[in-house]
Formats: C-alpha cells, sequence, structure tokens
C-alpha cells in the first residue's frame, strides 16, 4: 500500500464502520444520535463484521475486498437510499432532519465505495510482484552481480602504511 490515496481511503473505512457501530448501538439503546438510525440491527451488524475482512482486503491491495465493499455497501445503503429518496423527489413524503441525516449517511457510504473501487482500478502498482523499474535494474539484475563480482576478484592496488 504505497498510495496516500490509498491510506485515506482505509482510514475512512475505518472511520465509517466506527460510524455505523456507533449508530447501531446508540438505536439498539434507543439513544438518539443526531438523527441517525440503524435500518436493520442483525444486517447492520453482520455489515459490520464482513466489512472488516474487506478494509483488510482493500489494504492488502486486493481487488475483491474493493468489490465486495461495493457489493455490501451498494445494496445495503443503496437500497436505502433509493427507497427513501423516491418518495421525497415525487413528494409523496416529508423530508424530515432524521430523514435527510441518513439520506448523508446512504451518499458518504456509497461514494466511499465507488471511490475504493476507483483507486484500486486506477492503481497500477497492486499487483503482487509489482514492476519498480527505479530498484529493479540493481535488485534483480544478474548481469550486474556477475560484473561486480568479476570486479572484487582484483587484487587490492593501495598501499596502506600502518606506523
Amino acid at each position: 500500500m504505497a498510495n496516500f490515496s490509498t491510506w485515506l481511503l482505509a482510514i475512512f473505512m475505518v472511520m465509517f464502520w466506527l460510524f455505523r457501530a456507533i449508530v447501531a448501538l446508540c438505536t439498539q439503546f434507543s439513544i438518539e444520535f443526531l438523527g441517525f438510525v440503524s435500518y436493520n440491527f442483525n444486517i447492520e451488524v453482520l455489515i459490520a463484521f464482513a466489512t472488516l475482512p474487506c478494509i483488510l482486503l482493500v489494504v492488502k491491495r486486493k481487488l475483491i475486498g474493493s468489490l465486495l465493499y461495493l457489493l455490501i455497501y451498494g445494496v445495503y445503503f443503496g437500497e436505502h437510499f433509493i427507497t427513501n429518496l423516491i418518495p421525497v423527489i415525487q413528494g409523496q413524503g416529508a423530508f424530515s432532519m432524521d430523514m435527510a441525516m441518513n439520506l448523508l449517511s446512504d451518499i458518504i457510504a456509497l461514494l466511499l465505495a465507488i471511490f475504493v473501487l476507483m483507486d484500486m482500478l486506477v492503481d497500477k502498482s497492486r499487483k503482487a510482484n509489482p514492476i519498480d523499474k527505479k530498484t529493479d535494474w540493481y535488485f534483480k539484475n544478474e548481469k550486474y552481480d556477475e560484473e561486480l563480482k568479476a570486479r572484487d576478484q582484483r587484487e587490492d592496488k593501495n598501499e596502506y602504511k600502518f606506523y
């Protein structure tokens, strides 16, 4: 994980995971938390546990981690986002502050999942054995090693005087 963007996204993933854990616990204990609510506590707990391996896979630069993260968050938060936004757009439902906070949480979750996938797809150095032209000429060049060994065979021409 060499990119700064990947580090930032991983930090945001962990922060959002902690945020959703707090929201789920507050909802479970009937504590008002700035208008945020957990839509389904049981599924939210499953998502919290499924998110941890996804974060580890993203840190290890595995594409499957970002795809699973997008799938999990897209299904859970995307469904809630569409379900609550369509009645508001059609003028059938009232737009409350609680709904606005939950829609904001949905948007953040979806954008975070999309950005993680895009970062993974754009990054060219995510392979298991990336080619780094700056160092491979030295570390993976056997011909250069043979030349060094041949040069080191010479006698020491320096005349050291010890008094």
